[in-house]
């Protein structure tokens, strides 16, 4: 079974982080909201979460992939989590899929693993990304390494991540009970 890591701070952008999860667990990725914090965490909208598992419980060797919600200040939370920061080193590093949406290539940005590679991300932070082969692109893969640009694009993004997960005929079976513009 494919394994997936979101992680939420507070400030998570809900759209993108619930969107994933759904998306993911619908395709039969086992799916773990991973909290900064052990109460319920609350996103920028004011929706509240409870994760499954806390960061610093996380062995990054028992992913295939993570996936970082966008938001603020989530992201800024994400930013200043060395933990996560490390997952991303080590996820990267064991070309793992790495994906981050919205604001959260900022994240892949502190991490160090961006540079050089084509991405996107929301305007609103794009001036901030340095040594990126910036583009508009809705979603974006190159390597290891998946963008995509706000909650507008969290569907296409989540499918996106299906599709590298467990290929193009998953993505058509997920799509058959959810009806998404593909």
């Amino acid at each position: 079974m494919k394994k997936v890591m979101v992680a939420v701070a507070p400030g998570f952008e809900e759209i993108e982080t619930i969107t994933v999860v759904d998306i993911l667990r619908r395709a039969g990725a086992r799916v773990d909201l991973a909290g900064t914090q052990p109460e319920p965490i609350e996103g920028s909208r004011g929706v509240r979460v409870l994760a499954d598992v806390l960061l610093s419980e996380i062995d990054h060797n028992d992913y295939d992939l993570v996936v970082l919600p966008g938001g603020q200040p989530g992201t800024t939370n994400l930013q200043n989590n060395e933990m996560v920061i490390a997952i991303v080193q080590n996820m990267d590093r064991d070309s793992k899929t790495v994906a981050a949406i919205c604001a959260a290539p900022m994240v892949l940005q502190t991490a160090g693993v961006l540079k050089n590679h084509r991405a996107t991300s929301h305007p609103s932070v794009q001036e901030n990304l340095n040594g990126v082969q910036y583009t508009d692109e809705r979603v974006v893969v190159d390597g290891n390494l998946v963008t995509s640009r706000s909650p507008g694009t969290a569907m296409e993004f989540a499918m996106k991540l299906v599709e590298i997960l467990f290929g193009p005929d998953r993505v058509e079976t997920v799509n058959k009970g959810v009806l998404a513009r593909l």
